[in-house]
């Protein structure tokens, strides 16, 4: 075997712009979606001791990174309200009703295990030719935070209002472009 059938075949680089987010729940937010990020992954450790010093090795518990996207906000704050409301259905701040109106919302079909407070999403990355190279499938999303949108009179440039949203989920696997695991 040569060393040159060990080189990368395509040389062409990730760029940061080529990317489309979808989110099932929250269609308004992903069509303005103009930042996302494939969240970090940590692996515990445990140390074994050593008369000389201790070793560390590898743990069995992976740590998730929130799923982060940054959309721009629409002038009736249709897609910001999209992702409030469904925070808000989670916390139910003031009856819990809100959060059987969440449950119950018919624009968003109740999933295979019965609850309707979860999406499904994915992430799309593009190559330097804006065709899709693979997909980060995200499985049970929800939000737990999202930014705030601050006016402010004194402001010389109009600079439209972007808001950010961060997610927990309980997994994402790297699939190709037809859908197989990486």
């Amino acid at each position: 075997m040569s060393d040159f059938s060990k080189q990368i075949d395509n040389r062409n680089f990730l760029a940061p712009v080529g990317f489309k987010f979808l989110i099932n729940r929250s269609p308004k937010a992903s069509f303005f979606c103009n930042k996302a990020n494939i969240p970090d992954l940590t692996l515990g450790m445990t140390v074994q001791p050593n008369y000389y010093r201790p070793i560390p090795q590898p743990g069995e518990i992976i740590e998730f990174g929130d799923l982060k996207i940054r959309f721009l906000v629409d002038e009736d704050l249709t897609n910001y309200l999209e992702i409030q409301k469904w925070i808000r259905g989670l916390g139910f701040p003031e009856s819990s009703a809100q959060f059987s109106k969440l449950e119950n919302d018919p624009n968003h079909p109740v999933s295979a295990d019965g609850q309707n407070i979860y999406s499904d999403g994915t992430l799309q990355v593009l190559s330097s030719n804006y065709v899709p190279k693979f997909e980060i499938s995200f499985k049970d999303l929800f939000p737990y935070s999202l930014t705030t949108l601050d006016f402010d009179a004194t402001d010389t440039s109009i600079e439209y209002f972007t808001s950010e949203v961060s997610f927990k989920y309980t997994m994402y696997n790297i699939l190709d472009a037809q859908g197989k695991p990486l």
